[in-house]
């Protein structure tokens, strides 16, 4: 692609995936993260098991498809990044708004995702070293974050990862690591889960997982899963618009959607096989002890290990696993921000890693030093990391996705994305698609966003 730039002709060239199942491991490496591995078993307990798994479900497969088609067939239609996407059908305020409201937000979230990508690497590497007992200990956790050094140390080993796979271009960094993490994620997941089921007591865990009971459904429960289904799948952080724009127009995108909705739903119900279960055991089945939040898998599923027999062996999977997770999601967000910088600015991609790798440094260093040096810093009473997580997750992906919605339904038009579509695919959804699209879509989005909100200012509890 030529880009001029003060009378100069730069010449970038615009990374591509070499096929559809390239493209589609990618994605799923995307959507598979930490959301699903210890925020997707805390919700479901907290919000009637069953109850939830269905709801989530039925909300992935409908509103979370229409989403994903929609960003990822104007990337393709526009070859283009967020921004640029958006620039392409208008040069006004609105439209430049909404690209970059896309475009900033997965270069807010990979600082802090980065922080807690390194206390899985720091929990990993201590249970290789084979102290499974230690890391159960009341107050290992606490006193790690408190550790300023331990922490922005541990945070810059995930970040040079993610920023060296990066570098190496998308065929040859983010496709060929996807490749490989993804079926090992997927292996892993499978080994744990058996392990976790076949705990005594373990069984009613899976009932109360896999079971809907209509008596544990509230309205609480559809909101929780849509906000989980939102996030899960990697809708409003500009990658599947990035990803979309490296794909061919032979790739088939609706086949491709289904897959990536397979991938998401069938690691989330390992996780949850993986930690409800095993967490039911070694409680005596009190849900309370899983609602512990992001607590759950650096302190309670630390003392679950530390309980059972081969506990060393299944935390090394765990958290090898929680590692290829968290470092593909975290691949697929600083390759979406490079995207936007190499794009935007003329840079070429090597400039647009260490920008990017800059931001990273800043901002996660924020993050990680906001529970020790940084501690008096509390934006809304919160810390640096919780601070961005809410800024991002509640309040920017929700308003993104609406500029999606109003961008595919009053300028570009569902005929047209359809016709996009079409090219490779037959669109069996087509008719629920528009549906959606047109009325379920925008009220569903204007809920979390308000419940969100409404949440952290106390007017209700989620």
């Amino acid at each position: 692609m030529d880009r001029e730039n003060g009378g100069k002709i730069i010449k970038s060239e615009r990374g591509s995936f070499s096929g559809r199942m390239g493209y589609v491991l990618a994605v799923a490496g995307s959507a598979v993260g930490l959301g699903n591995i210890w925020r997707f078993p805390y919700l479901a307990a907290k919000y009637g098991g069953g109850m939830f798994l269905l709801a989530y479900l039925l909300l992935m497969l409908t509103f979370g498809y229409t989403l994903i088609v929609t960003e990822t067939a104007l990337g393709r239609m526009t070859k283009k990044s967020p921004v640029g996407a958006f620039g392409a059908f208008g040069k006004s305020l609105p439209f430049k708004l909404g690209g970059w409201v896309n475009a900033v937000i997965p270069m807010l979230i990979v600082p802090y995702y980065s922080v807690i990508g390194g206390w899985v690497a720091k929990y990993l590497f201590e249970y290789i070293k084979g102290n499974a007992q230690i890391l159960a200990v009341d107050g290992y956790f606490s006193d790690f974050t408190l550790n300023a050094a331990g922490m922005e140390i541990w945070f810059l080993v995930f970040s040079v990862l993610v920023i060296v796979v990066i570098l190496a271009g998308v065929e040859h960094g983010v496709e060929k690591v996807s490749k490989i993490m993804m079926p090992l994620l997927v292996i892993l997941a499978i080994f744990v889960a058996i392990y976790s089921v076949t705990r005594p007591g373990a069984m009613e865990g899976v009932k109360y997982f896999l079971l809907p009971d209509f008596r544990h459904f509230s309205w609480m429960t559809v909101v929780a899963a849509m906000g989980q289904m939102f996030y899960s799948l990697s809708i409003a952080m500009g990658i599947l618009y990035t990803y979309g724009s490296y794909i061919g127009k032979d790739v088939d995108i609706e086949q491709s959607t289904k897959q990536v909705e397979f991938f998401d739903t069938g690691i989330a119900m390992l996780a949850g096989l993986m930690i409800i279960p095993a967490v039911f055991a070694f409680s005596g089945g009190d849900t309370g002890t899983l609602q512990a939040g992001p607590s759950l898998m650096f302190i309670t599923i630390p003392k679950v290990f530390a309980s059972m027999g081969m506990g060393t062996l299944a935390g090394i999977m765990f958290f090898l696993m929680v590692f290829f997770a968290a470092l593909t999601s975290a691949i697929s967000l600083t390759e979406t921000s490079v995207s936007t910088i190499t794009d935007q600015f003329g840079l070429n991609r090597t400039a647009g890693c260490l920008l990017m790798g800059a931001i990273m440094v800043g901002l996660g260093s924020a993050s990680a030093l906001g529970f020790n040096v940084l501690d008096f810093v509390k934006p809304l009473g919160m810390s640096v990391l919780d601070f961005f997580d809410f800024l991002t997750n509640s309040v920017m992906m929700p308003v993104a996705a609406l500029t999606t919605c109003v961008l595919a339904l009053r300028v570009v038009g569902i005929k047209r994305i359809a016709e996009e579509v079409e090219v490779s695919s037959e669109f069996r959804r087509r008719k629920m698609y528009n549906f959606f699209i047109k009325y379920l879509a925008p009220v569903f989005l204007i809920i979390i966003l308000l419940s969100s909100v409404a949440n952290v200012v106390g007017w209700i509890s989620l």
